[in-house]
């Protein structure tokens, strides 16, 4: 289940769309979760870049859920794994 790999990986959690985007950019990230629920206009440069650049891209139906296995108290669209 990605939310129980994210709640492991959590020390190399980077949260949220713009961080996700920068590390992408900047080639610090390893692995990246999306949500299905969040609005596209959010998540879809996010996804693009991932294929671009080869970056694994997992989908998770609930940004209620992934923000909970990231360890915040909202909802997360993005959640990048840093390497």
């Amino acid at each position: 289940m990605p939310y129980n790999k994210v709640t492991k990986l959590r020390s190399r959690l980077i949260i949220g769309t713009k961080q996700t985007l920068k590390a992408m950019k900047n080639g610090e990230v390893s692995e990246v979760f999306v949500a299905d629920d969040a609005d596209k206009h959010i998540t879809e440069p996010v996804v693009n870049l991932a294929e671009e650049l080869d970056i694994p891209c997992r989908h998770v139906n609930s940004m209620k859920k992934l923000g909970k296995a990231s360890g915040v108290e909202v909802g997360a669209s993005t959640v990048a794994v840093r390497k």
